[in-house]
């Protein structure tokens, strides 16, 4: 995940993903040989390892979400942007490692735990649609179009030139991922950011989760 607000001199974070990768990548090569081995397509070896790997997701998400709303709660924000795309993992074409990875990411979980943790401190969740959030380019203010409203002459002024890294027109470099964060804000509110009020902090800070303890203190 990557998180980013307008609140001034809010650092951007980025919260480690190859955990949920690893789990995955473990469970598919683990299950490709149990089954391969005994010739079922389902087993109680394979259910209890189908288990353990759901079980280990589920509080890896949990520790990023309780991560999330605390930090938002401690900055006195009331409102989470997500993005979501309709149909987002339908038919999807990155490859067969990257669609395995993608696909496997309950991301629909994901957002309902976020959701009602964000409402237990009074933090509304609003979903966005995300559409070319990742190709334009937010330090320039780039209009970003509706799916399937794009004009025909669009065109974004910077690029992504590869997986975490978009280049602005001026040559200016940010992480990717921070870059669509902003943007899928602005979709939601495009008075997020007032004139010359772009010019964030853009250089995440990488959080890894190992060892974080799931609590969300509730006031009374």
């Amino acid at each position: 995940m990557a998180i980013t607000s307008n609140v001034p001199g809010f650092e951007p974070v980025l919260i480690n993903g190859r955990p949920l990768k690893s789990i995955n990548q473990f469970y598919n090569s683990k299950r490709a040989t149990i089954s391969t081995r005994s010739g079922l397509p389902t087993s109680k070896r394979l259910k209890k390892l189908t288990t353990d790997r759901n079980h280990k997701v589920k509080d890896y998400l949990h520790r990023a979400s309780t991560y999330v709303i605390n930090l938002l709660d401690e900055l006195g924000i009331s409102k989470l942007v997500l993005g979501k795309n309709k149909g987002w993992k339908n038919g999807i074409n990155i490859g067969f490692i990257n669609n395995q990875n993608f696909v496997q990411i309950p991301h629909a979980q994901l957002i309902d735990i976020l959701t009602y943790k964000g409402a237990m401190k009074g933090i509304e969740v609003i979903i966005q649609e995300e559409s070319y959030t990742s190709k334009a380019s937010f330090l320039n203010s780039d209009f970003i179009p509706t799916y399937k409203a794009k004009p025909a002459d669009w065109e974004p002024s910077g690029r992504r030139v590869k997986r975490g890294l978009y280049v602005t027109n001026n040559g200016y470099s940010l992480n990717a991922d921070i870059n669509g964060s902003y943007n899928i804000l602005v979709k939601a509110f495009p008075n997020a950011f007032e004139i010359g009020d772009r010019e964030v902090l853009v250089t995440p800070r990488k959080v890894n989760l190992e060892g974080y303890a799931p609590t969300l203190v509730i006031p009374f």
